[in-house]
């Protein structure tokens, strides 16, 4: 049980409800249908995500074992060396699903994994490096657009942008997990983009689900910035692991004008299982 629990926070897999979720938004927003794609999409996504977190810790072991030893390599729960081949394994595994999807999705599907292997790569060096955090995303929604009977449509591409520039915020934050001094005030900013969008993109009729749906981010957002800005017992790694769950939220409401009650239920359903999850394993 105790390996068993090692690979579910190498694979961060709380945060699995939220790429079903990209997965929902992008699929909506490239014209649905074409129903039997769906499997191949999930498998291909669930296992390109998880082989991209196992990778992350392989690439940080050494920075884990001077700042987080609580983690699974440098606790000795697992070895470095099986975690580098399991990682490759679900990124293979995953491409190989992906290839069944049509010849765009496939592409997609390898420029989501350089994506991943790049942001891991570089992500302790390179200051930037949530930008690329947000690539990811980016492309799991093109991905995902691109099996809908429409295809990669606008709105897909900029609402894939908005939840990119969400993503960049939240890994803003995530980078003073491990690091001392002030929590930066810019990532706050970002995050703020989905509202945004969905504001500038809904016309009058479709407006009232967008707010309903705008205020609800907005609010989730707020409650989770208390923990990183105004408390006086400042816990940012809670702050991220709420603002991830959020996503979901960030998905609905890409697709909030367009969708039933019913499918909404599914993002909220979602959205528990985020947070359920993170009970049995951290979100970042």
């Amino acid at each position: 049980m105790s390996w068993l629990r090692s690979l579910l926070i190498l694979g961060r897999v709380s945060n699995l409800p939220t790429v079903w979720s990209n997965c929902l938004a992008g699929w909506w927003l490239g014209g649905g249908g074409n129903l039997e794609k769906f499997p191949f999409l999930f498998i291909g996504t669930t296992l390109l995500y998880i082989g991209g977190m196992f990778l992350n810790d392989a690439f940080d072991a050494t920075f884990d074992q001077q700042h987080r030893r609580e983690r699974p390599i440098p606790s000795g729960a697992i070895e470095r060396n099986t975690v580098w081949k399991l990682g490759f394994v679900w990124l293979g595994l995953g491409e190989l699903s992906l290839l069944w999807l049509g010849p765009v999705s496939a592409a997609t599907g390898v420029a989501l994994a350089l994506c991943i292997l790049v942001y891991n790569a570089v992500h302790k060096l390179f200051t930037l490096s949530p930008v690329l955090m947000g690539a990811c995303r980016f492309l799991v929604y093109v991905l995902a657009a691109s099996t809908g009977v429409f295809g990669i449509t606008g709105r897909a591409l900029w609402s894939g942008v908005a939840l990119g520039v969400y993503v960049v915020g939240l890994s803003g934050l995530a980078r003073k997990e491990s690091s001392r001094g002030p929590t930066p005030r810019w990532p706050v900013v970002l995050l703020s983009a989905p509202i945004l969008l969905a504001l500038l993109m809904n016309p009058a009729d479709y407006r009232e689900p967008a707010l309903l749906v705008s205020l609800v981010l907005a609010l989730w957002v707020v409650r989770c910035l208390r923990t990183a800005f105004w408390t006086t017992d400042v816990n940012v790694g809670r702050t991220v692991s709420g603002l991830l769950a959020g996503i979901v939220f960030v998905d609905w409401l890409a697709v909030a004008p367009e969708i039933s009650r019913t499918s909404s239920v599914g993002f909220l359903l979602l959205f528990l299982a985020a947070l359920l999850t993170q009970r049995l394993a951290p979100a970042s």
